[in-house]
């Protein structure tokens, strides 16, 4: 498997893929390295016949960021990330952090407080269907 996880169907166009079967969202930046579940979870996936792509840290606020791979055939696999958000955005005085371990840049702000409620609630609302 020398390609990444598609993140657009442009991408997933060039694998010769029109739809797929399963989408991975997630809070975190995409890394394509086994310590990152959602990396790990679609390389197996993907190992076991599946078309498998990925919505990495979508935009809660834009119902344009969910779509950019269409509906998929099977499901939505929906994670927070590598840590809770509520964990990644606060510190233990209920602060909030200003970097973000998992984002571009180290920049704070890429996920919503309880984001796997926060990214469920959006596809239930654009994929009725799912």
């Amino acid at each position: 498997m020398p390609h990444f996880l598609p993140t657009t169907l442009p991408e997933a166009k060039e694998l010769g893929w029109d739809t797929l079967d399963i989408i991975l969202v997630s809070g975190d930046a995409y890394v394509d390295h086994p310590s990152f579940g959602p990396a790990l979870i679609g390389r197996y996936l993907e190992a076991h016949g599946f078309k498998v792509g990925i919505i990495p840290q979508p935009d809660w606020k834009d119902p344009a960021s969910f779509t950019v791979l269409g509906q998929p055939n099977l499901f939505f696999c929906v994670s927070a990330g590598n840590i809770d958000s509520m964990v990644n955005n606060y510190t233990a005085d209920k602060k909030p952090r200003r970097t973000d371990m998992y984002s571009p840049n180290n920049e704070a702000g890429h996920r919503p407080d309880r984001a796997s409620i926060v990214y469920t609630s959006m596809l239930k609302r654009l994929y009725k269907n799912t």
